[in-house]
């Protein structure tokens, strides 16, 4: 009988610190996108200020959503939102700032390939679709760049680009 009576504890016992453990790790419902570099994985307490958004069209591929650039607790983000999808097919996608306010015009087709110098590197693309935050360095110059472009890097091909307004 104490034998029974003790299982019965352990399995209550461990069935309820389970439970409540995985409670507590589990994030809110309405939990806003952590900055992937900060290990803490903080929540801010200030809302974002919009500095710059856009809406993606396509360039080699088709590209969609929207895209903003805020300040939030002192450091800046570029953010793509949750409709934002770009094609699968590049193998070496990346996430840019670029000077031009019409790549495309400023490129040809069909890659609208890029210069070096029109453009700097804000992340490796992190996912083909959905939201996605980048932490922009604080020496760029964001006056300097008037596009968001998702870019191949392996073969200079420009998928899609958000003209930037403030």
């Amino acid at each position: 009988m104490k034998l029974k009576s003790l299982v019965i504890l352990g399995t209550m016992t461990l069935t309820f610190g389970c439970t409540g453990q995985a409670e507590v790790s589990q994030p809110p419902v309405n939990n806003p996108i952590v900055d992937t570099a900060s290990p803490t994985g903080e929540q801010s307490n200030t809302a974002p200020e919009i500095i710059k958004s856009g809406t993606f069209v396509a360039g080699e591929h088709d590209t969609t959503g929207s895209i903003r650039i805020f300040s939030e607790n002192g450091k800046t983000y570029l953010e793509l939102d949750q409709a934002f999808t770009t094609s699968s097919s590049g193998p070496d996608l990346y996430v840019i700032l670029h000077r031009s306010d019409n790549v495309l015009v400023s490129s040809q087709p069909p890659a609208y390939p890029l210069k070096e110098a029109d453009y700097i590197t804000v992340g490796r693309l992190q996912k083909y679709s959905g939201s996605q935050r980048y932490a922009i360095p604080q020496n760029i110059k964001l006056e300097n760049y008037q596009s968001a472009v998702i870019w191949c890097r392996s073969f200079n091909a420009t998928f899609g680009t958000a003209k930037l307004s403030s």
